[in-house]
């Protein structure tokens, strides 16, 4: 269902629809309960103030008609409360869009035949950005302030020491999925997912891959390898998912780790423009700037038309991959280890794989990725190095390089 048009203001969007004042916040619009703002954004129509911003207007308003949807098809289980606190489990964080309700169904139907469970969650769509948690998460200056369950993907959310960073080395959290032996596609002879210090769960990834549009090579050959696309031939040719916060510092990263700080220069030069998935698989039709190669969530790929001439590659040298952290509270083990089995079993597993081609660590499940290769910076470089840092200096090397002409 559409809620939203272009032409509506915002603040009307606000006053019909107070869900969507979230939403707005994370994509830059502050203050909207500020009454001076409110004055202006009485006047100003959604449209004219994306324009402004110089955001694509279709693509925003479709994500916030989805936000929106998908917060009043699930207003009911996205957040529940018990009558007695002190018994209530807390769970925290954010589901792959994609596979977002399906996820929550499942959750809700485990908690009915469970009823001895008691919980209280806010499980909200990616779309919704991560700076919530954040603010969540600074907050809690005590590991007691702190979720008993947190889901997500991020590295800067889980490794930076003024967030998850300090609580890990303190050894707050503690992996008690009980699984020994990651899928086989993430624990074999080139890449180990399981965290060595058993701190860390993962529950699957997000991995990156290439849609490569054919009418604009040109005299060159598909890049098959993050190798080649950083080469000079693609210069101003590669659109990137920059507002995806975490897949974006994902592949800074591992082409950080992987090629260096010349190859994240490389990169910035190739950068054509920043579009949201949801604009990537039509790209052929954008009528200036056409990327030749996008890079997007390997999900996308299912809306790409067989006939058309964008092709969709993964790399050989791996799709780099935003893991999908669970972070469980080693002191409530015992209280949460049911509701965890769940949450890292089968048919959680299987949703992520089969349904939202986001590939699960549970070795149960088949991926059907066919030993397809990814690109992960390995738990030595994460201890090694520090996160924070390292994606503050290639983010300026980047955007530097994007800029050069």
């Amino acid at each position: 269902m559409r809620y939203i048009d272009e032409n509506m203001t915002i603040l009307e969007i606000c006053e019909k629809y107070p869900e969507s004042i979230e939403f707005l916040e994370s994509k830059g619009f502050k203050n909207l309960n500020s009454e001076s703002v409110k004055s202006i954004l009485g006047k100003l129509s959604l449209k004219n103030a994306l324009l402004t911003k110089k955001i694509n207007v279709e693509t925003f308003v479709e994500m916030l008609n989805e936000f929106i949807n998908q917060n009043r098809d699930s207003a009911d289980i996205t957040m529940k409360k018990n009558n007695v606190e002190d018994e209530e489990i807390t769970v925290m964080g954010l589901l792959p869009c994609p596979i977002r309700i399906p996820l929550l169904e499942g959750f809700t139907k485990f908690l009915e035949e469970n009823p001895e469970i008691k919980v209280k969650y806010e499980l909200k769509a990616a779309s919704a950005g991560l700076d919530w948690l954040k603010d969540d998460v600074i907050k809690a200056n005590h590991p007691e302030k702190l979720a008993d369950i947190f889901i997500s993907a991020g590295f800067d959310l889980f490794f930076e020491e003024k967030l998850m960073g300090k609580f890990k080395k303190e050894h707050i959290f503690k992996d008690i999925t009980g699984i020994e032996r990651y899928n086989k596609d993430f624990q074999n002879e080139e890449i180990s997912l399981k965290d060595p210090d058993g701190d860390y769960s993962m529950l699957g990834v997000v991995p990156a891959v290439f849609l490569v549009n054919k009418n604009m090579l040109g005299d060159r050959e598909i890049p098959t390898s993050w190798a080649d696309l950083l080469k000079p031939e693609f210069r101003k040719s590669v659109s990137l998912p920059i507002s995806d916060f975490d897949l974006f510092n994902s592949i800074l990263i591992n082409i950080n780790k992987n090629y260096g700080e010349e190859g994240v220069a490389n990169l910035g030069r190739a950068l054509l423009e920043n579009l949201h998935p949801s604009q990537m698989v039509k790209s052929d039709k954008m009528k200036t700037n056409t990327p030749t190669v996008t890079i997007m969530p390997y999900f996308f790929t299912k809306m790409i038309k067989a006939d058309g001439p964008m092709v969709p590659v993964w790399p050989s040298d791996g799709a780099a991959i935003s893991p999908i952290f669970m972070l469980t509270k080693k002191d409530k083990a015992k209280k949460i280890q049911k509701l965890v089995d769940y949450l890292a079993g089968e048919e959680v597993g299987t949703v992520f794989s089969h349904q939202g081609l986001f590939p699960t660590v549970n070795p149960n499940v088949d991926n059907r990725i066919e030993g397809k290769k990814f690109m992960w910076c390995g738990w030595e470089y994460i201890h090694n190095n520090n996160i924070g840092e390292i994606l503050e200096k290639t983010k300026e090397i980047f955007f530097r390089a994007s800029e050069e002409e």
